[in-house]
């Protein structure tokens, strides 16, 4: 069975999760997901570089062995090192809640903080958004340069009125830190996202983990707040949705604690109003593990006990203005794990 076949199962799986129509219709839209084929990329061992099969053999003989051959099949292409993009369900699912309900999405700006793959960006652009991604990674990067799954996306739908074109934009860089990311990225949207990137265990370890575990923003908070904001027009939201693991007692985990890494003051004093700070949504995740059958994978996941979900949403204050500025970035990389 291919991976688009098993995405669509996926879908059809969740779809009792979903109480907005909006949020159905990204999970339909699943039946419209291109069919990639295999894709055959090189990458430097140290993760920082990606290049073509051209490209590395027009590189000198002795720099060909800093690189490795990856064959990028349609289960990396959707999956990714991080799962399936059916995933994001619950996490659009409060977003739409918040965005109005019912078609939240059709002609909307979204932007993902650290996206991952391109599955649930594709959907939503198939249902009329205008969708953002940005990450740091080179490799998933040029994938989807190639595969030339960007630009714009014909929108899907049972009738032309509900099917509103939409567009996929992928940037590569270190936003906000970076100048040319933030111009790539640009402002006016109606929703920010991060799932599973933004977790305090990530940018404020309890304790001293491996620096490779860590996100590192480039920017202090304030900083990161005010982009955030600065990128949202007014009234749009920030929804930072985290699923994590049981922390472990003898060894911290960093990706265990999901909470928001921005505190209630922090965010308020950044012109948001806080919707939900922290919520547990740990029920509706194991349910949503359940339908994608998390539980009986290889590696099968002890749903009840090792799977929790936290988010956080926040409105910028309708009088906010845009382009909030941000301070001079610091030297740290912004890594994703």
């Amino acid at each position: 069975m291919s991976t688009v076949e098993v995405l669509r199962q996926e879908a059809a799986a969740v779809m009792p999760l979903a109480t907005q129509r909006g949020t159905r219709r990204f999970l339909m839209s699943a039946s419209w997901l291109p069919f990639p084929g295999t894709h055959r990329l090189y990458q430097s061992r140290d993760r920082t570089r990606a290049i073509t099969a051209d490209a590395w053999e027009a590189l000198p003989e002795g720099e060909r062995a800093d690189f490795t051959l990856q064959e990028l099949d349609e289960q990396f292409f959707y999956y990714t090192r991080y799962g399936s993009p059916i995933a994001y369900t619950l996490a659009l699912d409060l977003a739409c809640t918040h965005l109005g309900g019912g078609d939240c999405f059709g002609k909307k700006r979204v932007v993902d903080f650290g996206y991952g793959g391109v599955g649930h960006l594709r959907m939503l652009a198939s249902i009329g958004v205008h969708a953002t991604g940005v990450d740091i990674d080179p490799l998933i990067h040029l994938l989807y340069q190639r595969a030339g799954v960007t630009g714009d996306v014909p929108g899907v739908g049972l009738t032309d009125d509900e099917a509103p074109n939409g567009s996929l934009t992928l940037v590569q860089g270190r936003w906000p830190g970076e100048a040319q990311a933030r111009a790539d990225v640009g402002d006016g949207y109606d929703l920010f996202l991060s799932k599973n990137t933004l977790k305090r265990g990530y940018i404020h370890p309890e304790q001293e983990v491996d620096p490779r575990m860590l996100v590192h923003l480039g920017v202090d908070d304030a900083a990161y707040l005010a982009a955030v904001a600065g990128c949202l027009r007014p009234g749009g939201l920030f929804v930072i949705y985290n699923l994590s693991p049981k922390q472990r007692e003898d060894r911290y985990l960093p990706w265990a604690d999901g909470r928001s890494p921005f505190g209630r003051e922090a965010l308020e004093a950044a012109g948001f109003e806080v919707i939900a700070f922290d919520v547990d949504d740990s029920e509706r995740a194991r349910a949503m593990g359940r339908a994608l059958r998390w539980d009986a994978a290889q590696r099968p996941m002890d749903l009840e006990n090792d799977l929790f979900a936290l988010y956080t949403i926040a409105r910028k204050a309708p009088d906010s203005p845009t382009n909030a500025p941000t301070n001079t970035p610091t030297s740290s990389p912004a890594i994703k794990p």
